[in-house]
């Protein structure tokens, strides 16, 4: 399907991770060029040369380390996809440090808000413009453990409504993606510390995780990078010139609620 981006310039921040690197792959394939970001120097090159594209290692975790992208990599995109994130501290929402709540909010909402100052206005001025951030079934259904998480996220999609709000008339189209369990570094250690909490194999804490954790994904498995990067791709491109300020769910069922 031609999704009629040939051509267009693209940013991708948390490039490594397994959604950035899939959601790469589809915008590669379609003809987009490409400057890809993360914290793994030596991981990002690697992927870097898989596409033959140019490469900026940078910190979103700070402010510091936002500008210093910005000052690498420019402000001339017409797609920004922000694929950085992390789960983030868990345990008791009351018990939650100063600085879990710091770590949650400064990586996974102020790092786009950070960003956003500098990427968005000139899709503006252009007027055409993408940016797709990842958000997190946790926004619709909250997770008591998770709650630095859920917060950091559920900012970042009143944020990324109020921006698709202020600025679509100017040919800015801002949206989100919310993936469920899916398959990736994070999710990796999730279970690898589930497994051996329980004294269980990998795939035996995947099971037990999805049958008292996650009742309502039908699907019964994790769910792919390329699955969410296939739904990215599309927020991406002409094809979705009519969706704004939307927060699409890839998360196998996970979410119980109906989506309205």
């Amino acid at each position: 399907m031609d999704l009629k981006i040939r051509g267009r310039k693209a940013l991708v921040t948390g490039a490594t991770g397994g959604i950035g690197r899939e959601t790469a792959r589809f915008l590669a394939a379609e003809g987009v060029e490409l400057i890809l970001s993360d914290t793994d120097e030596d991981a990002l090159k690697e992927l870097a040369s898989e596409f033959d594209c140019s490469s900026a290692t940078a910190d979103l975790s700070s402010l510091k380390g936002c500008e210093a992208l910005v000052e690498q990599a420019g402000t001339a995109f017409d797609i920004w996809v922000h694929a950085t994130g992390v789960t983030g501290a868990k345990g008791d929402p009351l018990a939650m440090a100063e600085e879990d709540w710091q770590e949650a909010l400064d990586i996974d909402f102020l790092s786009a808000v950070r960003l956003a100052r500098h990427l968005c206005p000139p899709m503006t001025e252009r007027g055409w413009g993408r940016v797709v951030f990842i958000t997190s079934e946790n926004v619709a259904q909250p997770y008591a453990d998770e709650t630095v998480y859920n917060s950091a996220k559920s900012a970042l999609l009143s944020f990324s409504k109020s921006v698709a709000m202020q600025h679509s008339g100017s040919g800015l189209l801002v949206n989100c993606v919310a993936p469920a369990f899916i398959e990736s570094p994070m999710t990796d250690g999730m279970m690898e510390k589930r497994s051996k909490e329980l004294g269980v194999e990998f795939e035996e804490a995947i099971e037990s995780f999805l049958e008292e954790e996650r009742p309502y994904l039908a699907l019964k498995r994790r769910g792919k990078p390329e699955e969410t990067a296939a739904v990215i791709a599309m927020l991406c491109s002409e094809l979705a010139s009519f969706v704004s300020g939307a927060n699409w769910r890839v998360d196998g069922g996970s979410v119980g609620s109906i989506n309205v």
